[in-house]
């Protein structure tokens, strides 16, 4: 097992696609299921997603396992013979693992089924724009069957050591949501100013008004943040700019202070649009709903793990880091975990590489835990 789940991450390393295009990453997927044994499989399709369903030999529930199939557009810079062959895109955030280790437990389940009824959801577009709220949509709607009565799910993580799994009861993963402004006012020429309406000024008065949300706004007992990472104005050194754009990110860890957060960007973009006379648009591109993860179950999984005694377990601080598999969570009972990938370089960082060796314990342990539910 571990030779082999070692090549075919390797082989879906090579591959990474956005979201709702991960049409060669859903062929290969599929062609490792075609040779599993199929006996006691149903493949549902969705999208460039699957969702496999084991039926159990003695069912009395049904037991979920998420995994997220996109990649990032990140160059990579690991150097490794199994680069990316996609330029611009990579498997910064471990997905390439996430896929792997979801088919080494399918692998294991559809020659020898667990009591319960198992369904594996390959889920695409995690990263982009978010795929998890419309597949969970269109299960209840169309296959109401294939909803698990609990519903679990890992991320690697790249500063713990292989063989260590964490997690926590309650929140783990913050609300998030994605953040651009336009700002459209006149153009003109840099000798004129009086004839034009400067989106540049305009723009940096209100990166500096959206700084003062969470310190005069907020709870501070709350934690929030609110990030511009992008802004961009005008076009040459002459010329007054038109049009100015901020993009961010906001994250919290209560859903009442996402929704305080964002009436307060709108008031002070209402605000910057009286005072520099202009007009303003906001997008709040993908949101994702926290991760919060339901008290009985982290306790019973981390008792497992502890019995199981295979892993070193360790309990997590919530982080502020966002994951569709939330809105899963909405809806269904369940887990979500971190598992130790020992990668000198964080997420979503060009290099980030994880340490292979984690494939086999984690695909082996998962294993272990489907069959004892």
């Amino acid at each position: 097992m571990k030779l082999e789940l070692k090549e075919l991450r390797q082989a879906f390393h090579k591959i990474p696609e956005p979201g709702f295009h991960e049409f060669q990453t859903k062929q290969l997927i599929e062609d490792v299921i075609a040779s599993f044994p199929q006996e006691h499989l149903e493949i549902v399709h969705w999208r460039t997603g699957l969702i496999v369903k084991v039926t159990g030999t003695e069912p009395t529930q049904t037991i979920g396992w998420r995994t997220d199939i996109d990649g990032l557009p990140i160059t990579e810079q690991t150097g490794v013979p199994f680069v990316s062959e996609r330029p611009g895109f990579m498997h910064a955030c471990g997905h390439d693992v996430h896929i792997t280790i979801a088919l080494g437990l399918l692998g294991a389940l559809s020659a020898q089924p667990a009591k319960q009824h198992v369904v594996i959801y390959f889920q695409p577009a995690e990263e982009s724009p978010g795929g998890a709220l419309p597949m969970r949509e269109w299960v209840k709607a169309n296959r109401p069957d294939l909803l698990p009565d609990a519903f679990y799910a890992l991320h690697v993580a790249p500063e713990l050591p292989v063989g260590t799994i964490s997690t926590k009861p309650g929140i783990l993963f913050a609300n998030t949501s994605e953040l651009y402004i336009d700002l459209h006012g006149v153009e003109g020429h840099a000798a004129f100013p009086h004839q034009t309406t400067d989106m540049s000024v305009a723009v940096a008065h209100l990166l500096i008004q959206l700084q003062s949300i969470v310190s005069r706004s907020i709870d501070p007992l709350e934690p929030s943040v609110v990030t511009i990472g992008k802004m961009t104005s005008g076009t040459v050194q002459n010329i007054i700019s038109g049009h100015a754009r901020l993009e961010g990110t906001i994250r919290t860890m209560n859903a009442e202070v996402m929704t305080r957060i964002k009436k307060r960007i709108e008031a002070i973009v209402a605000g910057v649009e009286q005072a520099f006379e202009c007009e303003a648009t906001i997008d709040y591109g993908s949101s994702y709903h926290q991760v919060f993860n339901t008290p009985e179950l982290a306790e019973a999984f981390q008792a497992f793990t502890e019995v199981d005694g295979e892993l070193d377990f360790v309990v997590a601080k919530e982080a502020m880091t966002g994951e569709d598999f939330g809105y899963f969570l909405q809806e269904v009972p369940g887990v979500l975990f971190w598992a130790g990938a020992a990668s000198d370089y964080g997420l979503h960082n060009a290099k980030m590489l994880p340490n292979e060796a984690m494939l086999e314990p984690i695909a082996a342990f998962l294993e272990r835990f489907f069959r004892s539910q």
